[in-house]
Parts: C-alpha cells; structure tokens; sequence
C-alpha cells in the first residue's frame, strides 16, 4: 500500500461491468496495487454484496456503485463501529442534497427515505498480524432506477422522489469528497459523527417491531452503543449485534 494517503477518489477505475466492486477493489488489495483513495465504480455488477450475504440488485447504468479503499491507520488499529458510522453520515448528506430531510440512517447502515430503501453500505476489512490494514467500502445509492420489480414500495430512487434525471458521475464525485470530510472529522472530532449518526437514525426514540429468531417483539430504538450494537427499551434495555435482530417493517 502506498505511504502517502490520496483523496478519495484518486486513482479512479471505471468499469462497465463487473461481478462486485468489492471483491475487484480487495483483488487490487491482495495483489498489493491498491493505495488509499482507490475508487472502484461500476455502470453494473453481476453479483453485488449487501449485508449478512444478501445480494444487492441494481438495474444497470442507472445507480450509483462505487467501492473505495481506505488505510484506517493512525486513526483505528482494530476494526471500528464508528468508521462504518462515518461512511454512514458520508453517504447520508449525500442523499440529503438531493431529497431534503427525509433522508435516515438505518441501523447498521442502510440509507432510507422516508420508509424505504435508497442505498446500502457493505465494509469488508483485510487485518495483518491483528492490525486493520484496510477497508473497502462498498457503497450503492439508488439514483435514476424507477422501477424495482418486487422491491416496489420497500425501495426508493432519488429520481422517484423528485421526478429528476442525474448525473450519476457527478454524485459519485460528491461522494467521494463526502468520505474524505467525514474522514477528516473522525480524526479531530468523532463525537460529532456518532452524534450526526443519531440525529439521523432510523425509528430512533420510536417504538418499532423487531425479530429475534423465533421472537417477535416491540421495543423503543435508543440509539447504537461503541460496539455497533442495537440499543433498544421495553421491559429492559437489550442490545443486540448486527445479524442477530431483523427489523419487521410494513
């Protein structure tokens, strides 16, 4: 990996189509060609990622698909809840410019608008001798697709919100710089990106219905704790890990 850190963004590979950009982005890390600021973008992939193994589906040439390659070095040496919250509060503001207020951080970190899905962010780490050498986040935003076959009315496009057509290489720039300030004030001030996290999550402060294996279950969403975990109130305040609750919406 190279010493000197780039802007995200720097190199920049631009791919027709690809099977995910985070498995082409830790190919260039494996073989020791990527550097800190590498963005992978892609107009399709054939096999794109989501959390907990699921598949990301996005209708070619309409989205935004960009992975990026970050030396969490000085900040972190182990891998961080409060990194994958910062890549969060990135891609919220993002989204934020274009739709207003709406905009939400779903726990862990999913984006939302209003009760529906606009975007999703999948960070995958490489560790050497127990340090956190680097981290390729995979992010994807729902720009100009409008229609989502039987994701209709769980998923949501900017263009769907405000009847416009984008630039999708201009929004992949805005993210771009983006992540690089949220990097920057992780550095100087991270209580200010778990605060933004909060102010912008998802059903926090409401009561909302969860699943826990066989459990269903109401309980109020508190926030998330250091750890990443889910913090909830009924009876008793419970936290639970990504992957060990689902989320029972509509």
């Amino acid at each position: 990996m190279a010493s000197e850190k780039q802007p995200i963004g720097v190199p920049f590979i631009e791919l027709q189509s690809v099977d995910s950009t985070n498995n082409y982005a830790m190919r260039q890390v494996h073989e020791g060609v990527a550097q800190h600021g590498l963005a992978v973008f892609a107009h399709a992939q054939t096999a794109g990622k989501g959390q907990r193994n699921k598949q990301w589906l996005t209708q070619p040439g309409t989205n935004l698909i960009l992975s990026v390659v970050i030396e969490p070095a000085p900040l972190f040496v182990q891998p961080s809840f409060v990194f994958s919250m910062a890549m969060a509060v990135a891609a919220h503001g993002v989204l934020k410019k274009f739709v207003g207020s709406d905009v939400k951080i779903k726990w862990p970190n999913d984006l939302y608008i209003g009760d529906r899905k606009a975007g999703g962010i999948l960070i995958e780490n490489s560790l050497s001798a127990g340090f956190w050498k680097v981290a390729v986040v995979g992010i994807g935003l729902n720009i100009n697709q409008t229609n989502f076959d039987d994701l209709d009315g769980k998923a949501v496009s900017i263009a769907l919100i405000t009847g416009k057509t984008y630039d999708v290489m201009a929004v992949t720039r805005d993210l771009c710089s983006a992540i690089d300030g949220v990097l920057k004030k992780l550095a100087t001030q991270p209580q200010a990106i778990v605060d933004t996290y909060h102010k912008h999550l998802y059903k926090r402060g409401e009561r909302v219905k969860l699943k826990q294996g066989p459990r269903v279950f109401e309980a109020q969403v508190k926030g998330v704790n250091a750890a990443g975990q889910l913090v909830t109130q009924h009876a008793v305040e419970e936290c639970f890990d990504v992957g060990n609750v689902e989320w029972q919406i509509g």
